[in-house]
């Protein structure tokens, strides 16, 4: 079901700050910041990824010049244990706080939660987004880095990463998000997390699918219709999906994946990035700056999410994948 914002709330800023090997990222550049320590300086990983967001968060608060008081809602999430870098980062933060998973699809789920209490005239100002870091997330959900587990060319990079946007009543000199289209929990029997991008590839697929059939649009109503982390194979699969649905191939240029792009063709990151951070980082700077530039007018920003977790891998379970998107626009 699509959800038509009438008071069309504004993406007011965003802040996004990236690990060393980020700096190797071809969106680096729109980062507000790239650590050479992975960990912040902290004594653990997830330590230091607390610090990232809590900087990601100051970051967005900074260019428009408001304080934690200001902030009505801090709404987020990570892939680690109940979301513990996210908590604690709420907890010094000080901001009223929803924390949410959606797996790697939280980037965009939080700011349809955001837009929701903007347009009930609950909140002026809230902070949304999601984070990843990937010591911590390979140790979860693959192996511990220094086992040195070898992984198949299907298998993504999973980014350190924190993107945060800033999300306030509407302001026509910045971009606004006219709807939103939540997603459904879809599973096509894959069971592989290795191979992220062609479980998620469906569940990028309907989301986008139905979001335009209910908006009575088309690819080329966009300017942009970018897709979290897929990763190349997971795009090329989506392709081949909206190309048997009757979309033409020349459409097909105005749809991108954040994850397949990220490290450019670098071969040492398989099929691209993932992780709850890729997303967030690509979407709360590049997107931001290249709409406020006049680049795009309108964009449909999807970020996708695999539902699985350690236990339900363990148990032989499928993995069940979900989608979200916004429609962002700029005068």
């Amino acid at each position: 079901m699509v959800i038509l914002f009438q008071t069309k709330p504004s993406l007011l800023a965003g802040g996004v700050v990236a690990g060393p090997l980020e700096n190797r990222s071809v969106f680096s550049q729109y980062f507000d910041s790239v650590y050479d320590d992975e960990r912040w300086q902290m004594k653990t990983n997830e330590q230091g990824h607390r610090k990232m967001i809590e900087e990601a968060c100051e970051y967005a608060m900074k260019k428009m010049g408001v304080q934690k008081g200001d902030i009505d809602y801090l709404m987020g999430g990570d892939l680690v244990n109940q979301m513990t870098p996210t908590n604690f980062a709420a907890r010094d933060l000080e901001i009223p706080f929803i924390g949410l998973f959606s797996a790697c699809a939280t980037s965009v789920s939080s700011v349809i939660i955001a837009c929701l209490l903007t347009e009930l005239g609950a909140a002026n100002f809230s902070l949304a987004g999601a984070s990843s870091q990937h010591n911590a997330i390979e140790r979860q959900f693959r192996y511990p880095i220094n086992y040195g587990a070898q992984k198949p060319q299907t298998a993504q990079w999973t980014v350190t990463a924190a993107g945060y946007a800033l999300i306030g009543k509407h302001r026509e000199e910045y971009p606004s998000i006219e709807a939103a289209t939540i997603g459904k929990s879809v599973d096509y029997g894959m069971d592989d997390p290795f191979h992220m991008g062609a479980a998620m590839a469906p569940a990028a697929f309907q989301t986008i699918q139905s979001h335009l059939q209910q908006r009575n649009q088309k690819i080329y109503h966009y300017d942009l219709i970018l897709t979290g982390d897929l990763g190349q194979l997971g795009l090329k699969l989506l392709k081949g999906m909206l190309v048997e649905n009757g979309v033409k191939n020349e459409e097909l240029t105005l749809l991108r994946d954040a994850g397949a792009e990220f490290y450019g063709q670098d071969e040492a990151f398989q099929s691209g990035a993932s992780g709850a951070g890729c997303s967030a980082a690509v979407f709360f700077s590049y997107v931001i700056q290249q709409m406020r530039a006049g680049s795009y007018k309108r964009v449909l920003l999807v970020a996708t999410g695999a539902l699985l977790s350690p236990l339900s891998y363990q148990q032989g379970e499928t993995i069940p994948c979900t989608a979200h998107a916004i429609e962002i626009t700029m005068k």
